[in-house]
């Protein structure tokens, strides 16, 4: 297979974990007789240091125009304190709007080594963790209108949701419930909010064209709560964009690290946005000290989603687990008895591996 993707580095701890996972790839082409083609583009901070803004025209066509892109991380203390609309997560916003990537897919999984890193107790860890969430994208508060009263002394965001964008985002939760244990469960705040009302209206309509899924719906204050105290009751999720930023977040802290967990960003085709969940981790930056796996296992999720090669994505998935079966830790998930690595060691065990 010949495919084309571009890589963006971003900041901070970013070109660190991207040049691991850009190894990887070229190991897992070699080995199957694939060619990947891969370039890398400024984005973010370092869009702003080089172009005066966080993504560029010519960035975003290449994207575009990519069979997949793979991304670090964003943002940093440096450019905290410049303009809101040029900041380095502005980009990501855009670049997410201009690819036409919607459902933002978060997998949450207890890897059976890494138990010592989970904050729950054992007894809620005896029934086997697998949780898909699915976050609507490009809608929401996030993309309504801010504003701040000239007098400073108040401000508002606007929560707003088409049905269009609800339909489209819930028929690929529907989808991968079909593909796992066939339950999904829709997460709103529809008591008080109207955005939800219409969120429930829209997903419990649907819901009769998958007669094979059992259809949930869920406040989003419990489902925050049930994911600390039965997180086994779930298998997909689906959410809109503000509930599910925080949703995803507290089920990243229940697999031990932010620096573990892969995301997968999709559209109507079949190229998407990869990227580790975490930030970009400014203070160990340069360190050698960041958790490549979760940039690895977005690769992984690339092979699958974009380019079709499951049983790639399946190797590399196999090979990060044997690395970690082995004993060997970044210093986030480090414990006792285990040998600890960085980044790029853990990055060269993952290829040794392979």
């Amino acid at each position: 297979m010949k495919a084309h993707i571009v890589l963006l580095p971003g900041d901070g701890i970013g070109p660190e974990i991207i040049a691991q996972a850009r190894q990887v790839l070229e190991a897992i082409a070699a080995k199957h007789g694939h060619t990947f083609t891969m370039n890398e583009l400024p984005m973010g901070g370092a869009s702003i240091d080089a172009h005066g803004e966080p993504l560029t025209a010519d960035t975003l066509d290449a994207c575009r125009k990519a069979d997949a892109v793979l991304m670090g991380a964003v943002g940093g203390p440096k450019w905290d304190t410049i303009d809101p609309a040029i900041r380095p997560e502005r980009g990501l916003l855009a670049l997410r709007k201009g690819m036409g990537v919607f459902a933002n897919l978060r997998p949450c999984t207890i890897h059976p080594a890494l138990a010592v890193a989970c904050p729950l107790r054992p007894d809620i860890l005896a029934k086997p963790i697998d949780i898909l969430m699915v976050r609507e994208l490009t809608g929401d508060i996030y993309f309504g209108a801010h504003d701040t009263a000239p007098d400073g002394q108040s401000a508002s965001d606007l929560m707003i949701y088409t049905v269009p964008e609800i339909e489209r985002v819930a028929r690929v939760a529907f989808s991968l419930a079909r593909g796992r244990g066939k339950r999904l469960c829709s997460v709103d705040k529809a008591n008080v909010l109207a955005a939800s009302r219409l969120w429930r209206e829209t997903v419990t309509r649907l819901g009769a064209e998958y007669p094979d899924i059992e259809l949930t719906h869920m406040y989003v204050d419990n489902a925050a709560m049930q994911l600390i105290l039965r997180p086994a009751q779930f298998d997909v999720v689906v959410t809109g964009n503000l509930f599910g930023d925080i949703l995803s977040d507290e089920s990243a802290a229940i697999a031990g690290s932010l620096g573990m967990m892969p995301s997968a960003s999709l559209g109507d085709g079949k190229a998407g946005l990869y990227e580790p969940i975490h930030g970009s981790a400014p203070d160990i930056a340069g360190r050698d000290l960041a958790n490549p796996l979760g940039m690895i296992l977005s690769a992984a999720l690339l092979l699958r989603h974009s380019l079709g090669l499951e049983g790639e994505a399946a190797q590399i998935e196999a090979a990060v687990s044997g690395v970690l079966n082995s004993g060997y830790r970044t210093g986030d998930i480090f414990s006792d008895g285990c040998q600890k690595v960085g980044c790029g060691e853990m990055g060269r065990l993952v290829i040794q591996a392979l």
